[in-house]
């Protein structure tokens, strides 16, 4: 009995460190770093996916990352801006606004803030290569009509024996007052204020028009105009006024 007893005991015992073997080796040891227990109610974020995996078959689609780039090739995935994005252009719901859209609907990369600062170059240059007489640099920056305007006046003054002065003391204004898009044809009308010292002289040196020590506020309205989706980056002069 005695015997039997402390085969039975054994047994036990046996069995006992074995389970407890088992568990430690599945269960570990506590380290004093695991993490706190989960809830299985809790809202997740889904991780990351490396490189080389792939997304599960059921994954939603407004989870799917595109790369840059492939928003160009799939109209549908581009995102929709936002109606306020040109707030300090125009008041959202302005034809300007309208205008502006439609041009970026052709070319997704016109950035109306960017023309601004293109086109005061572009007056200021105009400006003064018209006051030397500088027929090579306008010729590149102005449609033809505009263009023989220009020179036809050059030509005159030359004729005349008198040459221009035009310096820009500064742009107070630039302003986008209409955008027109027919077609592939977009027009850009822009209002500037200037301060300008504008003079000229005659053969002898006499001042014959303005002054070269009085600042002018000049008001003009350039019309700019470009083929949409042409490989000439340029917008040229179209129309030119004064305001009143």
């Amino acid at each position: 009995m005695q015997n039997s007893f402390d085969m039975t005991t054994l047994v036990f015992l046996a069995l006992a460190v074995f389970v407890a073997w088992k568990l430690r080796s599945v269960l570990g040891q506590k380290t004093g770093h695991e993490q706190p227990p989960t809830d299985p109610f809790a809202r997740r974020e889904t991780p990351p996916l490396r490189p080389d995996q792939a997304p599960p078959a059921d994954a939603k689609r407004d989870n799917v990352i595109r790369l840059p780039g492939a928003a160009a090739n799939d109209p549908a995935a581009a995102p929709m801006p936002s109606a306020d994005r040109w707030s300090d252009i125009a008041p959202p719901e302005s034809p300007i606004i309208a205008g502006i859209d439609a041009v970026v609907r052709q070319e997704p990369s016109f950035n109306p803030r960017e023309f601004l600062g293109g086109a005061k170059a572009a007056y200021e240059t105009i400006v003064t290569a018209f006051a030397r007489g500088d027929r090579k640099m306008l010729k590149g920056l102005l449609a033809k009509e505009v263009y023989e305007g220009f020179e036809q006046a050059i030509t005159d003054r030359e004729k005349r024996s008198e040459k221009a002065e035009s310096n820009f003391v500064s742009i107070d204004k630039a302003e986008i007052t209409a955008v027109d898009v027919k077609g592939k044809m977009a027009q850009v009308t822009i209002a500037f204020v200037s301060q300008l010292i504008s003079v000229t002289r005659d053969a002898a040196g006499a001042v014959v028009d303005g002054s070269a020590e009085s600042v002018s506020t000049v008001n003009d309205i350039w019309t700019f105009s470009r083929q949409l989706g042409s490989r000439d980056p340029n917008w040229l002069l179209v129309a030119t006024e004064s305001a009143a």
